[in-house]
Order: structure tokens, then C-alpha cells, then sequence
């Protein structure tokens, strides 16, 4: 038998305690405010791209600036453009 204290594995052998429940509600938790996180940052993502587009004049120049692809740039800016701007669409 191995023994992994010797190893400096110490948390090989540790063994969660709490009941299974409880672990899947605590990851839960932890992927929920993971994608409240993501959605932030891609907000924030998204007006830092739009402030790209009004510094040099449009999609395709932000996309090649950075290496992306225009459709990929303006995807992003169009999913978080706040409600109300831009030109009404009828669908």
C-alpha cells in the first residue's frame, strides 16, 4: 500500500465529507455565479469592441486590429447593445 502522506499528496487521501446533495447544490451555487460572471465580462467585452468601432470607423477594421473575424466582433456587440438603440427592426 502506498503511502501518500510520504509523497506530499496529502490531499490524495482527504475525502469530502458532505453528502452528495449538498455537493451538487454547492457546485450549483459555484457554475451560477460563474455564468453571471461570464455575462458581465461579455458585456464588458462588448462595449470595450463598440468603443473600437467608434475609435477606428467600423466592425471590420476592430476585427482585423485583433485578429477576429467581423462577424464574430459585431455578433458580440450586437448580443449586449443596450434595449432601445439602434434602428427598429420589424420581424
Amino acid at each position: 500500500m502506498v503511502d501518500y502522506h510520504t509523497l506530499g499528496c496529502d490531499s490524495l487521501r482527504v475525502m469530502d465529507t458532505k453528502p452528495w446533495r449538498e455537493r451538487v447544490r454547492l457546485e450549483e451555487e459555484l457554475l451560477e455565479q460563474l455564468r453571471e460572471q461570464m455575462s458581465q465580462a461579455a458585456a464588458r467585452r462588448a462595449e470595450a469592441l463598440a468603443e473600437g468601432k467608434a475609435e477606428l470607423g467600423s466592425v471590420y477594421k476592430v476585427a482585423k486590429d485583433l485578429g477576429k473575424s467581423w462577424t464574430a466582433v459585431d455578433k458580440a456587440i450586437k448580443a449586449h447593445k443596450p434595449a432601445g438603440t439602434g434602428p427598429a427592426t420589424t420581424e
